[in-house]
């Protein structure tokens, strides 16, 4: 199978970039995001998945 451009210069670009260290990130308290996943389920009666109510629908 022909190959799109030469072998030897794979991973060039990633290699000559400089490493930059990771942000530390902190999640939510859980009685916090317990709280608004309550009220988001029961209290909005949102339904689960990317879909909420008012939006427009993606287009193809």
């Amino acid at each position: 199978m022909p190959t799109h451009g030469s072998l030897t210069k794979a991973g060039k670009v990633r290699g000559q970039t400089p490493k930059v260290q990771a942000r530390e990130r902190h999640g939510t308290i859980s009685i916090m995001r317990n709280k608004e996943n309550f009220r988001k389920r029961f209290e909005l009666k949102r339904v689960p998945g990317q879909n909420k109510p008012g939006q427009r629908p993606r287009r193809r």
